[in-house]
């Protein structure tokens, strides 16, 4: 299985390189759209700031190659930054334009909301399940480090949330071949790994008809 991390600048790419090379993933590590269309599947990593990570995305032409990738038929992950940078917008810093993938926006935590950022293990409740997980682990704590968080988004593409204060923050969200993870699944220890498992699972073609389907959407 080869997987396609986008190496923009913006990423914790050693331990996600690692956690797939443990599920016996060949990874490609590219800011390169024609090198990482030699992979099977492509995820997109993200520490910092939103605004900067889109004006790396779009000086090195990666923005349209994201969005290209549902019509092609190729799954996307995007993790932490990585998926909040799947939406419409963002007010971190300014108001910066996302790669539109997926509706809703992103906005920070408002003061009074406990501690910011919303950093720790916190538990996945799932009121639907993503086609791509098979069944949940009994423990469902996930790892979060983030200030930001998405808000008007669709309710049926979130799968999994968890509270925080008096918020339900999207953790699993996706339409089609488009999944994002709030958490860092590769700091989650096993329902984490678990998780990257089952995502790749699908990929390798458990479920090729049902991706096949979900390729258009």
């Amino acid at each position: 299985m080869i997987i396609g991390i986008i190496d923009y600048g913006m990423g914790n790419l050693f331990s996600v390189e690692q956690a797939l090379k443990k599920l016996d993933c060949t990874v490609i590590l590219s800011d390169d759209p024609e090198t990482l269309l030699e992979a099977e599947a492509i995820l997109l990593p993200g520490v910092g700031a939103f605004p900067d990570a889109m004006e790396l995305l779009n000086s090195k032409g990666l923005s349209e190659f994201i969005r290209s990738l549902p019509e092609k038929g190729i799954p996307l992950l995007g993790i932490c930054l990585g998926m909040q940078l799947l939406y419409e917008d963002s007010l971190e810093v300014r108001m910066t334009k996302g790669l539109g993938l997926l509706k809703g926006k992103i906005r920070r935590f408002e003061k009074g909301t406990y501690r910011i950022p919303h950093m720790g293990w916190n538990r996945l409740e799932f009121p639907r399940m993503p086609f791509w997980l098979d069944s949940l682990q009994v423990d469902t704590h996930v790892y979060f480090v983030h200030s930001f968080y998405v808000t008007e988004a669709e309710e049926t593409e979130i799968f999994a949330e968890a509270e925080y204060g008096n918020i339900k923050v999207p953790g699993v969200v996706g339409k089609g071949l488009v999944t994002g993870m709030q958490f860092h699944p590769e700091k989650s220890g096993d329902f984490g790994h678990y998780l990257l498992e089952q995502w790749i699972a699908n990929i390798k073609g458990d479920n090729n008809g049902q991706l096949s389907n979900l390729s258009g959407n």
